[in-house]
């Protein structure tokens, strides 16, 4: 069955950017009730058993959501979505991202990392209601900025997430108030580039 990912960092190392209550909410509240939801949702389907499998949980949760709809695709969007975006943090002082293959595509895409940093933001402030902004990389390692409403996640139009920032509320209302904008732009400042770069080079 699905478990609650352990936080790669501790629940105050994020601060001032994510205080450790908004973490504590988010995560052990929030990120806890899809999985607990999700275990229960899917005993007797055809997902128990693939739970079961030799595959990764990420792989597994990938394809649920892929091949699923209602609650179901929704708690494991959910899981999949924020398992990605809670391990992609790290404490502020994490290097920026070096020179490497997702820097040479970023830069041949939007001519700096600051430009894209920009659209990125200006994607996430867009978006209406409750979703999340992603960078995803196609087939052929071409990059793409997607909004998804809800629980959605680039996988379902085959393209390949590596970098979400999350846009409903609870990700950041006891810390920005109404100012996603701000939120968002200081997300940058504990994005783990290591990681995000690793999952465009698989």
């Amino acid at each position: 069955m699905f478990n609650l990912i352990q936080l790669p960092y501790n629940l105050d190392a994020l601060e001032p950017v994510i205080s450790a209550r908004t973490l504590e909410f988010h995560h052990g509240k929030h990120l806890k009730g899809y999985v607990d939801n999700l275990n229960k949702l899917v005993v007797g389907t055809k997902w128990e058993e693939l739970c079961h499998s030799e595959l990764s949980e990420e792989s597994v949760l990938a394809e649920i959501v892929r091949n699923s709809d209602g609650a179901i695709f929704n708690n494991a969007g959910q899981i999949l979505n924020h398992n990605m975006y809670f391990q992609q943090f790290a404490p502020v002082s994490v290097p920026e991202l070096v020179e490497g293959p997702l820097m040479k595509q970023i830069i041949k895409q939007w001519g700096s990392l600051e430009a894209f940093q920009t659209e990125f933001v200006a994607k996430g402030v867009g978006l209406f209601g409750s979703g999340w902004v992603w960078l995803s990389a196609d087939k052929d390692g071409s990059l793409v900025i997607t909004q998804d409403p809800g629980a959605s996640n680039p996988v379902v139009k085959g393209l390949k997430p590596i970098l979400t920032f999350d846009v409903w509320e609870h990700a950041y209302y006891l810390d920005w108030q109404n100012r996603r904008a701000d939120h968002l732009s200081a997300l940058w400042r504990i994005v783990n580039w290591d990681v995000v770069e690793l999952r465009y080079k698989r």
